[in-house]
């Protein structure tokens, strides 16, 4: 059982920051990373890390180059960087762990958070 709790979310203007924190209990060898749900859409894939030394990072085309995901192995805890934002980033921001990293990518996960919002205002 692997349980995740995150904070970081809030309400930010357009080209501002958040950082977003997901800590995990449990056992986390696992691809570790964030989906986000706008009202009335589907939930989609943000970004996705490896629970090994490298700590590849995956991120949804939509945030390359402007949001970046980290890792701390020993806190069991995953970072969510996001700059430039926009508008169309607002959405609850979920926090997820699956063996596979396909499954994350298309936004399915065998564990996940129970959210934080963001909201960017124009």
């Amino acid at each position: 059982q692997v349980q995740l709790v995150e904070s970081g979310g809030g309400l930010v203007q357009a080209g501002g920051s958040l950082r977003l924190s997901c800590a995990a209990s449990g056992q986390t060898t696992y691809y570790m990373g964030w989906a986000r749900q706008a009202p009335g859409k589907e939930r989609e894939f943000v970004a996705a890390i490896s629970w090994s030394r490298w700590n590849t990072p995956y991120y949804a085309d939509s945030v390359k180059g402007r949001f970046t995901i980290s890792r701390d192995n020993a806190k069991n805890t995953v970072y969510l960087q996001m700059n430039s934002l926009k508008p169309e980033d607002t959405a609850v921001y979920f926090c997820a762990v699956d063996l596979v990293l396909k499954r994350l990518q298309g936004a399915v996960a065998d564990y996940w958070g129970q959210g934080t919002q963001v909201t960017v205002s124009s």
